[in-house]
């Protein structure tokens, strides 16, 4: 291998030294390359081509082993790959670059630079990692402040907690993570865009996270046009920077949009390798991917933390397709945005009845959750009688809690709607959570 090709693959795979460990192709498509390489294991990474070949060099990752062919699905086109090019094996586990340094730096898929301010600095830390012990992991006691009135009153986050964003395209998703980038009281912010537009990835970087949220944020970025490994790889590239961060004892906002488009990327990989699809075309490796993902996140073994909110796409608003249901169960509680409150100009669109924290009882103050239930209560209440109200048939004055729960909907309207480039300090949400019910 020459100079140059040995230096553009190092590069490619931000930092990983080659060995010359070299086979061949056997059959090249467009998602799947099937190889002959001794010793290759799975995890492993290859690269394509010799000093002739057009362009950069092509990395692979290798995700299967049949009968003695080696599996690898490519992180770049394949146009230009033939039958006997030669192929390079680059053994163990992929890292990424992690430091103090990486705070306002954005990061490709496989964790290289690509925010053109020069080479990463910082010490090698492998991407694939066990999740903490769980009888190591200290308990969740503390409110997490996002600065969002409507998580903080309604659905109090504890510090290290791991919920998911439910939505519909549309509905103000990427809009509620700025704020939340922006907003938390953390340490640092670690944002994975997975499988975003081109230009989607800019305006968040503009609008939504600005030049406050850049400075302290790792921004980790596979467009939709990237490869289904590269795609799959920036999401253990983000959690491997949060990690890194956690296990120096910060706090740390891990944002992961979307874990849909993980999935799906894992679903290419697994058919292209011969899976079976299960679950609505889904094979079982773009579940079983999930579970090890999410763990990871959450308090540490050395006192830092990973708070994190994946966010999850809705097919038709139906909460329970499959990525979503499998979601859910993982998690330690979920936020529903509603397509009908966005549509009537409720930003963000929360809806507060099916949006829950699994720790709220266990880090927010007693007066707090007395009226987030109270609160939870009227507005499910209201919604049920609506139709009743609106078509007349509704006597006034029948119903006591009903009625109550009608008058406070204007008010209940002003506590859930905020211009997220305003954050609600803690002490304004308690204040106005309580005010709902203190005249009334």
């Amino acid at each position: 291998m020459s100079n140059d090709l040995r230096d553009a693959v190092r590069a490619r795979l931000a930092g990983v030294p080659t060995v010359a460990v070299t086979g061949r192709v056997k059959a090249v498509s467009p998602t799947m390359l099937r190889l002959t390489v001794p010793g290759a294991r799975i995890g492993d990474r290859v690269v394509v081509g010799g000093p002739d070949r057009r362009g950069a060099p092509l990395v692979a990752s290798v995700v299967g082993l049949d009968d003695g062919t080696v599996l690898a699905t490519p992180f770049g086109s394949v146009v230009g790959i033939g039958a006997e090019d030669l192929v390079t094996l680059v053994p163990g586990a992929a890292s990424v670059l992690v430091g103090p340094a990486l705070k306002g730096r954005i990061l490709n898929g496989l964790g290289a630079p690509c925010d053109d301010a020069g080479p990463l600095q910082g010490q090698p830390r492998p991407r694939d990692r066990e999740p903490p012990r769980p009888l190591a992991r200290p308990a969740i006691t503390e409110r997490f402040v996002t600065g969002v009135r409507a998580v903080d009153g309604l659905m109090t986050v504890g510090r290290g907690q791991r919920l998911g964003i439910f939505a519909g395209s549309g509905v103000g998703k990427s809009s509620l993570l700025g704020a939340l980038a922006r907003h938390a009281l953390c340490d640092v912010v670690v944002v994975a865009l997975v499988g975003e537009r081109g230009r989607e990835v800019g305006d968040f970087l503009r609008d939504s996270l600005g030049d406050a949220g850049r400075a302290r944020s790792v921004v980790v970025c596979a467009t939709s046009d990237a490869s289904a490994p590269e795609r799959l790889s920036a999401v253990d590239v983000a959690t491997s920077v949060a990690e890194a961060f956690r296990d120096d004892g910060a706090d740390v906002l891990l944002l992961v949009d979307s874990l849909t488009r993980v999935c799906r990327a894992a679903r290419e990989i697994g058919l292209s390798a011969g899976e079976a699809p299960a679950r609505r075309g889904y094979p079982p490796s773009a579940f079983s991917l999930l579970p090890r993902l999410v763990e990871r996140a959450g308090t540490g073994e050395r006192g830092g933390s990973i708070t994190a909110f994946y966010t999850v796409l809705l097919e038709g608003g139906d909460l329970d397709e499959p990525v979503a249901d499998e979601v859910r169960g993982l998690l330690d509680g979920h936020i529903v945005l509603d397509r009908t409150r966005a549509e009537r100009g409720q930003f963000p669109a929360i809806d507060p009845v099916v949006s829950l924290s699994r720790l709220a009882s266990k880090v927010a103050p007693p007066e707090v959750l007395q009226y987030a239930q109270a609160f939870r209560r009227l507005e499910s209440l209201r919604l049920e009688k609506r139709e009743l109200v609106a078509l007349g048939a509704y006597v006034r004055g029948s119903d006591v809690e009903l009625e109550r729960a009608l008058q406070l909907t204007p008010h209940f309207a002003d506590f859930l709607a905020q211009p997220l480039e305003e954050p609600s300090s803690l002490e304004e949400t308690d204040r106005r959570l309580a005010a709902l019910f203190a005249t009334r």
